[in-house]
């Protein structure tokens, strides 16, 4: 039996890294309608609709690599024993960090991170590969990502750093779904 590994060595062919990309994506629409559905829940329903909004934006990205599949479709891969930086897929926001107060500001950073993660792992596969279709979607997932860090870049700009203090609540909810 053999550990772990790297995501990098489950891609031998175009199929592979389209469905390694597939997986990134739909983690992160899991990620951000689960944490839409927690702020539903804490009544913060500004950061409910970014986070669907960013759901949906991920969503189209997963559609889009399944185009690219074409009739041939994605091979299954053992995702179970990829070992993920962090734990988590790239785009997969960090729980940890999600707080039922938390403002659109905090949303975003976490987007932005995802993406950085993202754009990360794709660039990492920069130099891995021989075949120029692999260099080829290697390029264009780093392209993508980059637009998706400067798209976050530029939604951060929209909103202001909340100030210290930002979670303070003399009524704490006593339980979260």
């Amino acid at each position: 039996m053999t550990g772990p590994k790297d995501p990098s060595q489950f891609i031998g062919s175009t199929r592979d890294l389209l469905a390694i990309a597939y997986q990134i994506e739909v983690d992160a629409v899991d990620r951000y309608e689960l944490l839409a559905d927690q702020m539903d829940v804490c009544n913060n329903t500004a950061l409910a609709e970014l986070f669907r909004k960013l759901a949906h934006i991920e969503g189209l990205h997963a559609k889009h690599i399944l185009e690219q599949a074409g009739e041939a479709g994605l091979p299954a891969l053992d995702l179970l024993d990829i070992e993920w930086e962090g734990g988590d897929s790239p785009e997969a926001l960090d729980l940890t960090q999600v707080h039922y107060m938390m403002k659109p500001w905090h949303a975003v950073k976490l987007a932005l991170a995802g993406e950085q993660r993202a754009l990360e792992f794709f660039e990492g596969l920069k130099g891995k590969f021989e075949s120029e279709e692999l260099i080829a979607l290697v390029e264009e997932f780093s392209e993508e990502e980059r637009e998706h860090v400067e798209l976050m870049e530029k939604e951060l700009a929209k909103y202001p750093e909340p100030e210290a203090g930002w979670d303070d609540d003399p009524d704490p909810a006593l339980y979260t779904e």
